[in-house]
């Protein structure tokens, strides 16, 4: 019978899933999401097998609730850490560093390797997992252009563009070759002279 680590089985299921989406994290950083096989997701977590696939039937549905999780830090920074009435610039650059924060405390994979992994219908699951942050940086490009602080014609493909360049930035935090200081300053003022 397996040893219960909690005072109910409910606080042993939370337990076991964060044990596993940490080591989810602390692999992905070091191998890279498409390396990583359930087998040392296991081995990582302290689990066997058997009960990692008790809780994520396969890397899919895995990687789908480590997106999620992600997802939900990233949102409760932004709403936690923005100043408040700040100006869309100071907002924006809100955004972008809890981007590149996020990335370095919870790596995870770039779009295209989401997609070779998950395959076509996982990875439409996972973009309504990211919807919320694309919707607060719509909002934030939205808010300077009403106020003529920033210029664009289109506000959702701008935004596009702004999460493709801060995901440009994941390989080099990744690797050490920037600090977050770094590429923080230099997205936010490319970005910034691009919209003004």
């Amino acid at each position: 019978m397996p040893r219960i680590s909690a005072a109910t089985i409910g606080e042993h299921r939370a337990q076991t899933q964060e044990r596993v989406l940490e080591a989810v994290a602390r692999l992905s950083r070091r191998q890279g999401i498409d390396a990583i096989s359930m087998t040392d997701v296991a081995a990582e977590a302290g689990i066997t097998r058997t009960v990692l696939y008790n809780y994520f039937p396969d890397k899919a549905s895995l990687l789908l609730s480590f997106t999620e999780r992600v997802t939900q830090y990233f949102v409760e920074s932004y709403a936690r850490d923005l100043p408040a009435g700040a100006s869309p610039s100071v907002r924006l650059g809100a955004f972008i560093r809890l981007q590149l924060t996020g990335l370095m405390a919870h790596p995870h994979p770039g779009a295209a390797d989401l997609s070779a992994t998950l395959g076509p219908d996982a990875y439409q699951q996972l973009a309504a997992h990211v919807a919320p942050m694309q919707r607060i940086l719509c909002e934030i490009i939205q808010s300077g252009v009403d106020s003529g602080e920033f210029q664009t014609s289109d506000v959702t493909a701008t935004a596009r563009i702004v999460l493709a360049i801060l995901g440009a930035e994941r390989l080099p935090l990744m690797d050490g070759s920037v600090t977050v200081d770094e590429a923080a300053e230099f997205v936010t003022g490319f970005i910034l002279r691009a919209l003004s």
